[in-house]
């Protein structure tokens, strides 16, 4: 059955006065990919950008309201959750809202508590961040209602950093709507109690969630207008403070590249690159910011550009060079754990383009024996894996059932 996004593809094609084949051939995609999409199939992102640039079109404008898809095998996410559901959307009456707040820690113990949190959220122990989110939420709630004054200025700094967390990790879990909660309550605490930066931190995260729905032109509004509100002078910034204007740039330039608008986008990375260079190394302290910033990771995503762009030989030509050899890390310092397990996914997905599969199988490997559970939420992991599985000419080897199995890909 034809869609609407179908339709759109039809209709720009036939307008550039291309043929089903010569798109094939502009996008780098087979003819096979762009009937099936013509015919209302289902594709990954990257092809809709690749047929976007192909078109000449902004990706955004392919899509199309539809009534969704059935949602199947979201059950079990249901219940995992539950107690953070019931913490973070309590139910509304007309009166108050039906709440179960607890005891109220002092705020010392709810800032370590947070903290806390945060390390088991690097650390890839998501079970552990899940369970504990619950309670902290709850706690702080409950400070913000039992104190008064300075004190309960206090309180909401510390419930907003407890929301941003929260956040942070149900937008790693695709948990979206959750998610955009978490952040709105987060940037509207730290509005009201005057910290700006934190809002920003709050909105870099808000960003990521509106990339991570696809709304790309959302993304990119909000984050260069709130990069354009909290501009740093260069000459006596902080380190914080430079950290999260580079990362709004961050968000720019990953909003406009895959919207295929790549004259914005190189100019959203040279900003962010001059946030980079007036830094001295990595920065990641949460909740200064969202989730590191730095020379390197300003690299990271550029050849993240290069991967979208489907330059596999880009990608691996600036893998391990430059800002993302050993010397570099060794002077910066390296970036955040999923910075650099993602970007090792875009090197994966580069090695399996080239024909390289044991290289790639190597990578897979690699990050999951050091974020095993972080792999495991991430589209492109698939991806890869799935290719692997098609390429495969031969018996699977062990590792390859093992990673097959633990990211849920059928071969």
């Amino acid at each position: 059955m034809a869609t609407g996004l179908a339709e759109n593809v039809r209709n720009y094609r036939r307008t550039a006065g291309m043929s089903q084949e010569q798109l094939a051939e502009a996008a780098n995609v087979s003819v096979g990919t762009v009937r099936k999409v013509e015919q209302g199939g289902d594709v990954r992102m990257e092809t809709l950008h690749a047929l976007a640039r192909a078109l000449g079109v902004a990706t955004s404008t392919l899509f199309a309201i539809e009534a969704p898809t059935p949602v199947i095998g979201d059950e079990a996410n249901r219940r995992y959750l539950v107690e953070l559901r019931k913490a973070l959307m309590p139910p509304v009456g007309l009166s108050a809202p039906i709440t179960n707040l607890g005891e109220a820690d002092e705020l010392s113990v709810l800032r370590r508590a947070t903290a806390d949190a945060h390390a088991l959220y690097w650390a890839d122990r998501y079970d552990s961040v899940a369970k504990r989110l619950p309670g902290l939420l709850r706690s702080a709630e409950a400070a913000v209602e039992a104190l008064e004054g300075e004190e309960q200025q206090r309180a909401m700094i510390a419930r907003c950093h407890a929301l941003l967390l929260t956040g942070k990790y149900l937008t790693q879990v695709r948990q979206y709507d959750m998610a955009y909660f978490a952040l709105v309550e987060a940037i509207r605490l730290a509005r009201e109690t005057g910290q700006t930066l934190t809002a920003a931190t709050g909105v870099v995260g808000m960003c990521w969630l509106l990339l991570r729905q696809d709304r790309f032109d959302e993304s990119e509004q909000l984050a260069a207008q709130t990069a354009a509100e909290i501009e740093p002078r260069m000459s006596d910034a902080s380190a914080a403070h430079l950290a999260v204007w580079g990362e709004l740039w961050l968000r720019v330039a990953s909003a406009t590249v895959r919207n295929n608008r790549p004259d914005v986008a190189h100019e959203a990375r040279r900003m962010a690159g001059t946030a980079a260079s007036a830094m001295s190394g990595e920065n990641a302290e949460f909740p200064l910011h969202w989730g590191g910033f730095g020379p390197v990771t300003a690299e990271l995503k550029a050849v993240e550009d290069l991967a979208l762009l489907g330059d596999a030989r880009g990608v691996l030509s600036r893998s391990d060079d430059g800002l993302l050899g050993s010397k570099a890390l060794r002077n910066f310092g390296k970036p955040t754990a999923p910075n650099w397990d993602r970007h090792r996914l875009d090197v994966a997905q580069a090695h399996v383009t080239l024909k390289q599969h044991q290289d790639a199988m190597d990578i897979l490997m690699s990050v999951r024996r050091t974020s095993g559970e972080w792999i495991k939420h991430q589209p492109m992991a698939r991806y890869v894996m799935t290719d692997l599985l098609k390429a495969r000419k031969r018996t699977l080897t062990q590792d390859m059932r093992d990673m097959a199995t633990h990211l849920g890909v059928s071969g």
